[in-house]
């Protein structure tokens, strides 16, 4: 539910809707725009919905809304302007495609500094490393833990670049927050909801990942437990679905892209080296990413692909990202158009 406060409203009178909100056993989520006061309204309590809906005649009051989504913060219908996410001073959701680049594991130093390096000078604007790895082995490599965020924190004080790492686990939270300016949470944790909890009271933005079978509507939900529990800065990432296609590691869901922005606010980014799990696909599907109206790219790149310990066959050597970066700018310029 939504209540949109007159243009004129006192601060009385909004104090009063947000009163009666939480009389009634919900929770008010403030939104102060230029112009005027929207209130959001979460909760369960269904009993008392409907005195709710008494607050249409309440001073100060111009509409209330029902949304008919079980999302409510995250919902367009709440927030019509889009959502900037800033990491570190890059901002995410503005008017410039953001490229989150680096290789799927921090192997070693020398490894991830020289990514790290050419990465930055081919133009991307954040540095992925993996120091926690979710394998389907358990006898596959697992990424380096602290050593790799320690790494990772080495890289970005000498390129500039702000750091984005997955976080598996509530017991690894503290020391991702300590070193990470960007908290992914993977695939497979995203209905990991006591994680989800925990990452919504943490000082740091969230990528969140959508899972291989969820649908757009469990992603936004999911979304909606960081930013019911206080943590507003997320950013929604397409990495490809499951579906019966076999040549391809993933199928990526273009249309759930431009849906999932059709329906909220935040920015939403695709993730090629996942959805494909092929680096000759990976610049056609970032161009048809970008085109589709998305905010950004997440690629994963290495200096030997054949080399690494995990997403060998979906990485990018050095020289072929920076190839496909020369591609962007005029589909970036054509999405804008489109915008």
């Amino acid at each position: 539910m939504i209540v949109n406060m007159s243009p004129r409203a006192t601060q009385e009178q909004i104090d009063h809707v947000i009163d009666r909100i939480k009389e009634c056993g919900f929770l008010p989520h403030l939104i102060q725009g230029a112009e005027r006061t929207v209130i959001g309204v979460v909760g369960k309590n269904r009993g008392r919905r409907s005195e709710l809906e008494g607050l249409l005649v309440a001073p100060g009051v111009d509409e209330v809304i029902i949304i008919s989504q079980p999302y409510t913060l995250v919902s367009r219908q709440l927030q019509p302007t889009r959502t900037v996410v800033n990491v570190k001073g890059v901002e995410i959701g503005g008017p410039e495609i953001i490229v989150m680049a680096g290789p799927c594991s921090v192997e070693s130093r020398d490894q991830l500094m020289e990514t790290a390096r050419a990465v930055k000078a081919a133009g991307a604007q954040i540095l992925r490393g993996g120091a926690y790895k979710p394998r389907t082995s358990p006898y596959d490599f697992q990424g380096l833990g602290l050593e790799g965020l320690k790494i990772l924190k080495e890289a970005s004080e000498e390129t500039g670049l702000p750091i984005v790492t997955e976080v598996m686990g509530i017991e690894d939270l503290d020391a991702v927050v300590e070193y990470a300016d960007m908290m992914q949470v993977g695939a497979r944790n995203m209905q990991n909801y006591p994680l989800l909890r925990k990452l919504a009271t943490v000082p740091r933005p969230i990528l969140l990942k959508r899972g291989p079978s969820a649908t757009i509507k469990e992603w936004l939900l999911a979304a909606e437990y960081l930013l019911s529990g206080g943590n507003p800065n997320v950013v929604l990432c397409e990495r490809g679905i499951k579906s019966f296609e076999s040549e391809l590691r993933n199928t990526l869901d273009l249309a759930g892209v431009a849906l999932a922005k059709e329906l909220c606010h935040l920015p939403v980014i695709v993730d090629p080296s996942h959805a494909t799990g092929r680096r000759s696909l990976v610049p056609a599907a970032s161009r048809a990413a970008i085109a589709i109206g998305a905010d950004g790219l997440m690629i994963e790149v290495h200096p030997c692909p054949e080399r690494a310990l995990s997403d060998g066959p979906q990485s990018l050597d050095l020289p072929g990202f920076a190839a496909m970066m020369q591609t962007l700018p005029t589909t970036a310029a054509i999405a804008a158009s489109s915008r």
